[in-house]
C-alpha cells in the first residue's frame, strides 16, 4: 500500500509538468562542472578500479581456495565467475551512490547550487531528476567498463553480459534516488560515516561473496530483505543466463526505490530550500 501511494504522488509531481529541457539544463551543468575540472575524472575513475581490484583479489585469488560454487539449476561454476555479477552490482551502486550522496550534499549545503537553479524556472523535481540523471551517466561509465573486463576475462557470456547492463542501470537508478533522498536529512560531514557503514554493510551481506544459503535462517531473512540482495539476484541472475519469474521481483523491489527516493528527494529540496 505505501509503494501504491507513493507511485500515485509521483505521477501526480510528473502531472505538474515536468521539461525534459529543464532537466537536462541540470544536467548539462555537471558536465560543464567536469570539464572545468581534472581532479573529477581522477575521482571519476577512480570508482572504476575498486570493484575491478576487489574482483582480482577475491573472486580470483581467493576463488582459487574456494574452488566451484552450485548453482540451483544444478550448473558448477567457478567462484570468479560467481562473484564478478555482484561486483557488477555493487559498482553500480557506489557509482550512483558516491555521485547522489557525497556531491549532492556538497552543491547542496555548501556551494549553494541548487539555491541558484531554483532561482531559475527549475522545480524541485527537476532538479531531482537532473541529478539522478548525471548519477546515471556515472554508474553506466562503470558497469560498462566492469561489463568488458567481464567479457574479457571469460567470466560471462557477450549476449548475456549486454542483457545485464539495462538490470545495473535499474540498479544505479534505485540507489542514486534512495542515496539523494538520504542526503537531504544529513547536518554536516560526520553523518556520513553511518552512511558509508550501511553502504559497506551490504556489500559484504548482500549474497556477494557466498551464497545466502550458506547464512543462517534467521540471518538469511535479513539479507534478502535487503536492496543490494536484489540487486545482486538481478544481476546474477541475467549475467549468468538463470532468467525467471524471480527477477521481476527483484526487479519490482529497485523500482519501488526508484518511485520513492525521487519523491522523497524532491519533497525534501523543496522543503530545505524553497521554505
Amino acid at each position: 500500500m505505501m509503494s501504491v501511494a507513493v507511485a500515485r504522488r509521483l505521477v501526480r509531481s510528473l502531472d505538474q509538468g515536468v521539461s525534459p529541457r529543464r532537466v537536462g539544463a541540470v544536467v548539462n551543468r555537471n558536465v560543464g562542472a567536469l570539464r572545468s575540472g581534472a581532479s573529477y575524472w581522477l575521482v571519476l575513475l577512480s570508482g572504476f578500479f575498486e570493484p575491478l581490484l576487489y574482483l582480482l583479489s577475491i573472486g580470483v585469488g581467493v576463488g582459487a581456495l574456494v574452488g566451484e560454487i552450485p548453482l540451483g539449476d544444478g550448473r558448477v561454476i567457478s567462484y570468479a565467475v560467481f562473484v564478478a555479477p555482484a561486483m557488477l552490482a555493487a559498482s553500480a551502486m557506489n557509482g550512483a551512490l558516491a555521485e547522489t550522496t557525497f556531491n549532492f550534499f556538497f552543491k547542496m549545503k555548501y556551494a549553494k547550487t541548487f539555491e541558484a537553479i531554483l532561482a531559475t524556472p527549475v522545480r524541485p523535481f527537476e532538479v531531482a531528476l537532473g541529478e539522478l540523471s548525471w548519477a546515471m551517466i556515472r554508474s553506466a561509465f562503470y558497469t560498462a567498463a566492469f561489463l568488458v573486463v567481464m567479457v574479457v576475462f571469460d567470466l560471462a557470456e557477450p549476449w548475456w553480459a549486454l542483457a545485464a547492463f539495462p538490470a545495473t542501470l535499474l540498479v544505479g537508478l534505485a540507489f542514486g534516488a534512495v542515496g539523494m533522498a538520504a542526503s537531504t536529512f544529513m547536518r554536516g560531514w560526520q553523518d556520513f560515516d553511518l552512511l558509508t557503514a550501511a553502504q559497506f554493510s551490504l556489500f559484504l551481506f548482500s549474497g556477494t561473496f557466498s551464497p545466502v544459503g550458506a547464512y543462517p535462517p534467521v540471518l538469511e531473512a535479513v539479507v534478502a530483505a535487503t536492496p543490494l540482495f536484489h540487486a545482486v539476484e538481478l544481476v546474477r541472475g541475467l549475467a549468468l543466463g538463470q532468467v525467471g519469474w524471480g527477477l521481476l521481483g527483484h526487479a519490482a523491489y529497485l523500482v519501488v526505490m526508484v518511485a520513492a527516493g525521487l519523491w522523497l528527494a524532491a519533497r525534501r529540496i523543496q522543503r530545505v530550500l524553497c521554505a
